[in-house]
């Protein structure tokens, strides 16, 4: 296990039903791991820099033939498919909740997180189909998570497909799933700060979900600085503040998935 973030998927499994259905093929040698900062470090001593450095290159480009392979087989589908990433705790799930419950057509839901069929559970309670994959001691998902998850789930033609991402504001941003567009999504209870100290992810985005505004009276939190902070990193980031608990301007959300 990595000592910094705890990245390591040899143990990540798709559960269908509560049912664990494979483990993950080993993505590195069983003495490295990859690091939030696309760095990867080997247990020997003292570290070879120039080994280091092609073994990084090497996963994410393996990573990246991969996730490629996944965008062809969504698109060839019409499958709109959004990389939902945020840290634990934003309300993901809470807005996959209602945006099930409220959007016509197929949705399905591929669940990451490292234990749990818990979101995995709720979604379908919700109405959509799901598959959840635990990562282990995994903190982000990866192509190759997902086109097996893929191969489970089979998202019906013309549909939506959501990969809710494991809880984590800086691995998720670095690993190309095959998605059509990246989404952030910032809870007003975790501060306004996040663009500056999570520049990757912010960076990284399509659009930014501020959620939970209806408990924007009780907390300290400026919308103006997110958005002038995340437009410094991404001048071409779209925002919207809505709030999964209410539905407030869940329209605007919806009509954001729909014109993917």
């Amino acid at each position: 296990m990595c000592s910094t973030c705890g990245c390591g998927s040899d143990d990540a499994r798709v559960t269908v039903l509560g049912e664990a259905v494979g483990t993950a093929p080993e993505h590195l040698p069983h003495d490295a791991h990859v690091h939030p900062h696309r760095d990867v470090h080997t247990h020997e001593h003292p570290v070879n820099r120039t080994h280091t450095i092609e073994l990084e290159v090497a996963v994410l480009a393996r990573n990246d033939h991969l996730a490629e392979h996944n965008r062809a087989w969504l698109m060839e589908r019409r499958v709109r498919a959004i990389n939902l990433m945020s840290s634990p705790g934003a309300g993901k799930t809470t807005l996959l909740e209602r945006t099930i419950a409220e959007t016509p057509g197929d949705v399905s839901v591929i669940e990451g997180d490292q234990e749990t069929v818990f979101d995995a559970e709720r979604i379908r309670s919700a109405g959509a189909r799901a598959v959840q994959v635990n990562t282990g001691a995994g903190c982000h998902l990866d192509a190759d998570m997902v086109r097996r998850a893929l191969d489970q789930l089979q998202p019906e033609p013309d549909g939506t497909l959501f990969i809710e991402n494991v809880g984590n504001l800086v691995c998720p941003a670095l690993f190309d799933l095959g998605e059509a567009r990246k989404v952030v999504v910032i809870s007003v209870t975790e501060g306004d700060d996040k663009p500056l100290k999570y520049p990757h992810m912010f960076a990284a985005a399509d659009l930014v979900l501020v959620n939970k505004i209806d408990l924007l009276p009780y907390v300290d939190f400026d919308l103006r600085r997110l958005e002038r902070d995340a437009r410094k990193l991404n001048p071409g980031l779209e925002m919207l503040a809505v709030s999964a608990r209410t539905g407030e301007s869940f329209s605007r959300w919806y009509e954001w998935v729909s014109e993917i």
